[in-house]
């Protein structure tokens, strides 16, 4: 008769639980490690992009100053194109985020010059901080995908706006509103770009100047609506 053979099962005990362990290590390690690096070839990515922007850039410089080989690069992005829609993707979420703390409901019982402090800060500094941002949104020959983000980021950011003017101008009609809210998007955009071609003093006086631009042109209608919802007596022309 046959001797039977011992089948061996799952290990246990200390040793066995020691080793599993360990293994489930080895990936969150390499994990870390891969998105460590991902974030150290989008960095660079940025910096090479608004050295020489999108259309001059490519793979070999953004390895260079990420300082790793182009073979290392490949290993996370197939082209420059898959860099720059990582990057935007990047980029759009923390635009959004700052959009988020700058068009807060929360501002609108501050006063006209206080409120605009509160809302136009935020995305000025995510700009400056973040140069890469507008080279990648309004560069001529970026990925599609990321035009397409921007027309979506445009209309999402229209909705804000109008939805503070309803609040911090009640009596608005609707089509006012959207007037309204599309001039104060193209101030914003003509003013920043002023902004970002200055630096310290000069960049500093043109924030003042946008601010300035805003309060004038808001003011008015400020005085209008509360004009609107009072007695009926007329109020001062702007």
């Amino acid at each position: 008769m046959p001797r039977s053979q011992k089948t061996e099962g799952p290990a246990t005990g200390p040793g066995a639980e020691s080793a599993g362990q360990e293994q489930e290590a080895r990936p969150r390690r390499r994990q870390a490690r891969g998105e460590r690096r991902i974030a150290q070839l989008l960095q660079a990515a940025a910096e090479v992009f608004c050295r020489t922007g999108y259309t001059a850039a490519s793979t070999n410089a953004i390895a260079r100053e990420a300082g790793v080989s182009p073979g290392t690069l490949y290993q996370f992005f197939p082209n420059k194109e898959a860099i720059a829609i990582g990057l935007g993707d990047q980029l759009l979420q923390q635009w959004q985020e700052s959009q988020d703390r700058a068009l807060t409901e929360e501002n609108l019982g501050l006063p006209l010059d206080q409120l605009l402090d509160a809302a136009l800060d935020p995305l000025i500094a995510f700009n400056v901080e973040n140069p890469a941002f507008g080279v990648l949104l309004h560069g001529p020959d970026v990925p599609g995908p990321i035009a397409q983000e921007h027309n979506t980021l445009h209309e999402a950011s229209l909705t804000r706006i109008e939805r503070m003017i309803a609040g911090f101008l009640p009596d608005t009609p609707p089509d006012e509103r959207s007037r309204t809210a599309n001039m104060l998007l193209a101030l914003f955009k003509a003013g920043l770009d002023l902004i970002m071609s200055h630096d310290g003093a000069a960049r500093e006086a043109y924030i003042t100047e946008l601010k300035t631009a805003m309060y004038r042109y808001l003011e008015p209608m400020l005085h209008d609506d509360e004009d609107d919802s009072g007695d009926g007596s007329t109020g001062h022309s702007p």
